[in-house]
């Protein structure tokens, strides 16, 4: 499966430079300034900052302590790695079995590093909906069919989830899995943080991707833009070459349907990838900090000055 999902966006990404060429991918780096760089490095931080909040909610939620400074350096190392590696959810992996290997309990570490991921993506595609539904979008007359579709997959899962299937393993499962979102995501205190985190990373990136379109020459209202922006955000959260394929498929189909031209749409793609990438590298010197040897500390001081480790 894994090697499909792989192809599949190798697919993607040679389709995008057979239709379109080179291009648009040189553009796209040519037009990344210091400017960009640093308006990206901002937001990332900021985004990084409550996707590492939203993480700590989690976790003690699913009763594992998880300080804010560690799960701040720990998710810049993730998003670097995802940015770096095919799939682009290894970083994700990295993150739950190291903070799981940490506390001993790795089963349960992925299990919060999926509910913290699986909770901002919800977000990002509620308020995905809600904006495709104000403001015109090449998507816009399929949205009520859309929001239907939703409505009814949202009540197959709540029918399912009241159905009574005694000890199966089924009935096991459902229970471990409603019991995890109301620990780890529906607690009094833990939701309001979990919704006002996701909705600033969400807005975060759609900032950067608005940056990395008038970077690339795209000169035309926020408004406008939005709508696409979130577009492409959807489909970068598709199996990627280190970030790459999907992202650059979407952005060019959803600026050619509106008008804008897929060469530009591409190039857009290629600047967001570009300062995206730039801004996550304090996660590489973190993942570099992590391989160097640690010297190890004395821990008895003798009277005379010798040492017993």
């Amino acid at each position: 499966m894994r090697s499909v999902r792989l192809a599949a966006a190798v697919a993607t990404l040679a389709v995008v430079v057979w239709r379109l060429g080179a291009g648009p991918f040189v553009d796209g780096v040519r037009a990344v300034d210091a400017r960009a760089l640093l308006v990206a490095a901002v937001i990332g931080l900021l985004t990084t900052i409550c996707c590492a909040w939203r993480w700590t909610v989690v976790a003690r939620g699913l009763g594992v302590e998880l300080s804010l400074s560690a799960a701040i350096a720990a998710y810049y190392r993730s998003v670097f790695l995802n940015l770096t590696l095919p799939g682009g959810v290894a970083g994700d992996v990295h993150r739950g079995i190291k903070h799981g290997t940490d506390v001993d309990d790795v089963g349960r570490a992925l299990r919060i590093v999926g509910w913290e991921r699986a909770a901002g993506q919800f977000v990002q595609a509620l308020l995905t909906v809600v904006v495709l539904l104000v403001l015109p979008s090449p998507v816009r007359s399929s949205m009520p069919l859309v929001v239907a579709a939703v409505a009814v997959a949202a009540f197959a899962v709540f029918l399912m989830a009241r159905v009574r299937t005694g000890r199966s393993r089924w009935a096991r499962l459902r229970s471990a899995v409603a019991a995890d979102i109301r620990a780890g995501l529906l607690r009094r205190r833990a939701l309001p943080v979990i919704l006002l985190a996701s909705v600033i990373v969400v807005l975060g990136h759609a900032v950067t991707f608005l940056v990395a379109a008038r970077t690339a020459g795209v000169d035309v209202t926020a408004s406008r833009l939005l709508p696409l922006a979130l577009l492409a955000m959807l489909g970068m959260t598709l199996p990627s070459i280190a970030g790459w394929g999907p992202r650059e498929g979407v952005t060019a189909w959803v600026f050619a349907s509106a008008g804008l031209g897929a060469q530009r749409g591409a190039a857009t793609a290629v600047a967001y990838g570009v300062i995206v990438l730039a801004a996550s590298l304090p996660g590489a010197l973190v993942l570099v900090a992590g391989l160097l040897p640690r010297r190890r500390l004395p821990l008895v001081v003798r009277a005379n000055g010798a040492t017993d480790a």
